[in-house]
């Protein structure tokens, strides 16, 4: 296993990594939408909140040596369901490949943010 980090994406706020490659693959941790410099909160609504976890992804994705092409299967968790599509409008300009992906509504998120998603990705 190869430990992913990099400054360009928010510290783990928390006992666990932004990120491992293991046998050919990157797994992330979930990402919020928390500034890498700051670790504040970024936004307070679904699309500005959506644009910075992509942003986040994106920094992890490059720091593995890899994008968002090769993502094969996400995870999305949205503190309310209503936001669905506005969250999946954003989603789409990123992940132009459709990968496998699971979205469920949850009760809260760290930092009482709206959105948080992790990753899966070929190297």
């Amino acid at each position: 296993m190869k430990l992913i980090h990099t400054e360009n994406a928010p510290a783990a706020i928390g006992p666990y990594s932004q990120g491992y490659i293991s046998n050919g693959f990157f797994f992330t941790s979930g990402q919020v939408a928390l500034d890498p410099g700051t670790g504040a909160a970024v936004g307070t609504d679904i699309n500005a909140q959506t644009e910075q976890v992509m942003k986040n992804l994106s920094a992890l994705l490059s720091a593995a040596g890899t994008d968002f092409t090769h993502v094969v299967k996400t995870t999305c968790f949205l503190a309310d369901m209503g936001d669905f599509a506005a969250f999946n409008e954003i989603y789409g300009k990123y992940f132009t490949g459709k990968p496998a992906r699971s979205c469920v509504a949850v009760k809260t998120l760290p930092k009482n943010l709206l959105v948080e998603v992790e990753l899966i990705a070929e190297v």
